[in-house]
């Protein structure tokens, strides 16, 4: 471990490569906020969020002044809405959206995640119930993030689910056309999520989590961006990719235990325990800050160029192994994200045609996630979201690994267009989807049996 004066040390020297924590994620338990009187659960709702993260904001910022880190991102995740309000209907999974809504702006965060159902094996009339608001609940709210997860290694994929999920995304894209379907934005369908994703939109609290804890996200693609253009300039053609491997982890571990250290004094002074470090390199539109600049930097073209797959694959890796000895639980997703919109590089590759979403499915296979932030047209049939929905949970249910599709259909637009999202999110040219009909694979619906090597017992 670093002493304190080399954590110094390694602060001043990032926080001049432009370092953030891309987020402090408070989780709070609701499943004590359970009523059959709607009225008495949100009330219980508010005042739990109040109590615990009145000052969640506050203290970030403290603690990112103190250390000259700024903390980018507070957010909130709460446990599964599903099964919170497994009772309630399809109206009161709305009103429970904007109750959630209202809780956040009240404490200045700036999304709650946790409007979301786990479905992999089947689903509740509550959870449907949720499914099937979500095209007014996101309409009409504005810091709401959901993540329905439709499949798992142990359970298999859940059909019915994954075909729901394709005519809902439609849905939501509809009932926010006015603002490019940003409501697509804040909706991932997932397989195998984890219980402590501290990033939106898949951040909820799981069944085994603390009653309240505080999770850290954080980032850093443009400082290994910077440690990688360091080491070729000094190296040159000497530079071998075993080199970058170490370059990348070694910069991971220094970036993981700033984080680490900002998260634990956030814990600290809220009275709170620690729970994970998330070490995604988890990219902005910002130039300079970007997941794809850095294959630039290992001698591609661009990313989608041959060859990406297997940095990607090495990145994810050293990230991973470089992480996991700066900090003492790591969590969530943990990798690299490949979200198009909100990387420059990765939505300017897009763009050219350099990067297609046949490339980006392969990718996805060694990310740490999976179709992320992608503006397909706004025609796409229902049944082809559904199939890219299910391709990559079988990704993810056959390698054991997180899996999801954050996928934008635009009302109005077709290839070539532009979407343009805000903030963060950045924005994107609408990209080709692939062709043929997955209609009959789709109505066959039930459930994808689980693979034989998940029979671990």
């Amino acid at each position: 471990m670093l002493t304190d004066r080399e954590v110094l040390s390694t602060i001043n020297m990032l926080r001049s490569e432009h370092l953030d924590v891309r987020t402090v994620t408070m989780g709070i338990n609701l499943f004590d906020c359970v009523s059959s009187d709607f009225d008495s659960f949100a009330y219980k709702v508010r005042a739990k969020i109040s109590r615990y993260a009145s000052k969640l904001v506050e203290t970030c910022d403290l603690v990112g002044d103190r250390y000259g880190i700024p903390v980018v991102n507070k957010r909130i995740s709460v446990s599964p809405i599903g099964t919170v309000g497994a009772a309630f209907s399809r109206d009161e999974m709305v009103a429970a959206c904007r109750v959630l809504d209202e809780a956040a702006k009240e404490v200045g965060v700036d999304f709650i995640g946790g409007f979301g159902a786990l479905v992999e094996k089947g689903m509740t009339p509550g959870e449907k119930n949720l499914i099937d608001a979500l095209p007014e609940a996101l309409a009409t709210t504005d810091r709401i993030c959901s993540s329905i997860n439709v499949g798992s290694t142990k359970a298999g994929i859940n059909m019915d689910a994954v075909r729901l999920m394709g005519e809902r995304i439609l849905d939501v894209a509809e009932a926010t056309k006015d603002r490019d379907a940003i409501g697509c934005a804040k909706l991932v369908v997932f397989c195998n999520i984890p219980q402590d994703v501290p990033f939106m939109a898949g951040a909820y609290l799981g069944v085994g989590e603390p009653d309240v804890v505080i999770d850290v996200g954080v980032s850093g693609p443009g400082v290994v961006k910077k440690a990688l253009d360091r080491a070729v300039k000094a190296k040159g053609e000497y530079l071998t990719i075993t080199d970058a491997a170490e370059v990348i982890k070694h910069t991971a571990y220094k970036v993981t235990r700033v984080g680490e250290i900002i998260g634990n004094e956030v814990a600290k002074r809220l009275n709170l325990p620690f729970g994970v470090a998330d070490l995604s390199l988890a990219p902005t539109p910002a130039v300079g800050d970007s997941v794809g600049e850095i294959f630039q930097s290992l001698g591609l073209s661009s990313i989608g160029a041959p060859g990406t797959t297997a940095i990607l694959a090495m990145l994810n890796d050293q990230v991973k192994k470089g992480g996991v000895f700066a900090s003492s639980h790591v969590g969530g997703l943990s990798g690299a994200f490949i979200p198009v919109s909100e990387d420059s590089a990765i939505e300017a590759a897009a763009r050219s045609g350099a990067l297609t979403l046949e490339k980006l499915e392969a990718m996805t296979s060694v990310c740490s996630v999976g179709l992320d932030m992608i503006a397909i047209p706004g025609d796409t049939p229902a049944s082809t979201i559904s199939g890219m929905i299910a391709d990559e949970a079988a990704i993810g249910m056959i390698n054991g690994k997180t899996t999801a599709v954050r996928v934008i259909p635009v009302p109005g637009k077709t290839v070539g267009d532009v979407a343009v999202f805000g903030g963060l999110l950045g924005e994107a040219s609408i990209i080709r989807v692939p062709g043929g009909d997955a209609s009959g694979f789709v109505k066959l619906g039930g459930r994808i049996p689980a693979p034989i090597h998940s029979l671990r017992n």
